[in-house]
């Protein structure tokens, strides 16, 4: 059995110093990692820039932006039975990156906005939801909210064909980026919901790779 999982952050470039970034610290996307591993599943990790330890008995692939990131799993995503996208890719990027700082001095009118003009990065989930890599392939996908979280989810869910979808409000205490626990809410495609109580990310971890597998086998069943 093969996971490749993604976690952490991507950074996308304005200039040499500045990035666009949000807050993800990888915790959550490493612990599945681990989780599958010691399940006894081989392991591929994409990760975008983060301080956490490389799990052992983990392939680590290392990615900065979120076009690494999706040129390196997709790359990968023909032999994996079970895909966890569990990384906080952004959704936008730079239409240009300066090729040096950009200055104030080199603004016209320094008290008009900086206007900032962003394309859009390839959505992961949804194109791999689009043209399965290999039968019988489980795509889960993780839903970041802070507000209508399980309409969310589904949404999400349906629009990238997801088998499963792990959602979470990250406006919670104890729920959002670089913390130790995390609260969860499970929903599958034949819209089973499972809401598990707070707990460590380590053990939530378990528990996703439990219905990972799960899916997989009933996928396998069926086919």
């Amino acid at each position: 059995m093969h996971f490749l999982i993604t976690a952490g952050p991507t950074r996308e470039w304005l200039d040499p110093v500045r990035f666009l970034s949000n807050p993800s610290s990888g915790k959550m996307g490493y612990a599945v990692a681990c989780a599958a591993r010691d399940a006894g599943a081989r392991v591929t990790l994409v990760s975008g820039p983060v301080t956490l330890a490389a799990p052992r008995g983990v392939e680590l692939v290392r990615v900065e932006t979120a076009a690494e990131m999706a040129r390196e799993t997709l790359q990968r995503a023909r032999r994996a039975d079970v895909i966890v996208l569990a990384a906080a890719v952004a959704d936008w990027t730079p239409a240009r990156v300066a090729r040096q700082k950009i200055k104030k001095s080199e603004i016209r009118n320094q008290k008009s906005e900086f206007l900032l003009r962003l394309k859009p990065t390839m959505d992961i989930a949804a194109t791999l939801g689009r043209k399965r890599c290999r039968p019988g392939q489980v795509l889960v996908g993780f839903a970041a909210e802070t507000q209508r979280v399980g309409a969310g989810a589904r949404e999400k869910l349906r629009r990238k064909n997801l088998e499963l979808i792990v959602a979470n409000d990250v406006s919670k205490a104890g729920a959002g980026f670089a913390v130790d626990t995390n609260e969860i809410t499970l929903i599958d495609r034949d819209g089973r919901v499972e809401r598990p109580p707070r707990a460590s990310k380590q053990t939530l971890a378990k528990l996703i790779v439990r219905r990972a597998l799960a899916l997989r086998a009933a996928a396998k069943e069926a086919g």
